[in-house]
């Protein structure tokens, strides 16, 4: 198996399909013969992508749009050869858009202590980027508050924090919600948290409010298990516990 590829795939629905790699997670939406991909994995993901829709009885073609939630590598690598492979138009928050099309690079995070180790496992999981990584030709560039003709009209959330373009896509007639890594789930303790490694802390808890006040029932994160039923009220339970209203943006 190349390096590249998901270590496990999950249909979480009918329509609803997990792709988990070594780092982060991708997610393929099915309407009817058309079918959408949330995030695009790291630099090499393209190719085992284009495996995984002809597993689910697809052709790679029948991926009309890639959506991506942010432009980190885990999350955006895979998504110019991916383009490339199926014809897919690639979307990103304008913020981020330029970083993903590879004409400048990204802001890192402003690291916790408690997060510097981590990040650290997370990039020596990541496999080495293949020698000339793919880049998408053209980026579509999306706001917070735009729709999408996917999922019965998916609503584009801003939610800046993790990067100043993060965004969370939410399919209001289907109860799904695609965080990015706005939200996470813990792998220690499989609790629902704030995601980590965040370029402004404060916005990113402002954010993971926002989205947690949306009706969802299921939430699929950029790394962690998904929460399969209630989820709106999982996420709402997690943000007040962690960061009640009114306080101050900490850990």
């Amino acid at each position: 198996m190349t390096p590249y590829a998901p270590t496990e795939v999950i249909d979480l629905a009918p329509d609803l399909r997990m792709l988990r790699f070594p780092v982060g997670q991708a997610y393929l939406w099915r309407d009817g013969t058309e079918l959408t991909l949330v995030d695009a994995g790291a630099p090499g993901a393209g190719a085992p992508i284009a495996d995984v829709v002809r597993d689910w009885g697809h052709a790679p073609e029948d991926v009309r749009r890639i959506v991506l939630t942010h432009f980190h590598e885990d999350h955006a690598g895979g998504a110019g050869e991916f383009a490339r492979l199926s014809g897919a138009e690639v979307y990103a928050h304008r913020l981020d858009a330029p970083f993903v099309r590879g004409e400048t690079t990204g802001p890192g995070p402003v690291y916790e202590d408690w997060e510097r180790p981590l990040h650290a496992q997370a990039l020596a999981q990541l496999p080495p980027p293949p020698a000339e990584p793919v880049l998408p030709y053209e980026v579509r560039e999306v706001e917070d508050g735009d729709t999408l003709d996917f999922g019965g009209g998916a609503c584009v959330v801003g939610a800046p924090g993790h990067t100043d373009g993060s965004i969370g896509i939410h399919l209001p007639r289907h109860g799904v919600l695609f965080t990015g890594d706005a939200i996470a789930v813990s792998p220690l303790d499989r609790q629902v948290m704030l995601g980590v490694f965040n370029l402004d802390r404060e916005r990113a808890v402002a954010s993971y409010r926002r989205l947690a006040s949306l009706d969802s029932d299921v939430a699929c994160f950029g790394h962690g298990a998904p929460v399969a039923g209630g989820a709106g009220a999982v996420l709402r339970a997690a943000v007040e516990r962690a960061h009640p209203t009114g306080t101050p943006a900490s850990r």
